[in-house]
């Protein structure tokens, strides 16, 4: 039983910074491979905001590029995504996405974060 914990969400003025977090559990051995944050505005479609996969490679959106980093912790099964001179339009409930083998399956599956709200806003 695989769980995604997410933390770091809250209200920053633009121009501010937050970092969020994304930490991974399981009742048996797990490994993790790719791991994305997502965002959703307020009416808006469900977005990819970053990847990186297990070897370190990441990705971004283009409007997010030079301003968020990516990366994860695997001795703590934890992935990071540090958010940087933030803007009104980053507005969004955060997603992590993990993909994770467990010991008892042979094939790896996705599994989803809870979801944590951040507002940028003077």
């Amino acid at each position: 039983q695989v769980q995604l914990v997410q933390s770091g969400g809250g209200l920053v003025q633009p121009g501010g910074s937050l970092r969020l977090s994304c930490a991974v559990s399981a009742t048996i051995s797990f490994s993790i491979h790719n791991m994305n944050w997502y965002r959703q505005a307020p009416g808006k479609q469900r977005e990819l905001v970053a990847a990186i996969t297990d070897g370190g490679s990441t990705n971004y959106r283009d409007s997010v590029k030079g301003r968020f980093t990516i990366y994860r912790d695997n001795a703590n099964g934890t992935m990071y995504l540090r958010m940087n001179n933030m803007k009104p339009e980053d507005t969004a409930v955060y997603y992590c996405l993990a993909r994770v083998r467990v010991v008892t399956s042979a094939a790896a599956r996705d599994y989803w974060g809870q979801g944590t709200q951040v507002t940028v806003a003077s």
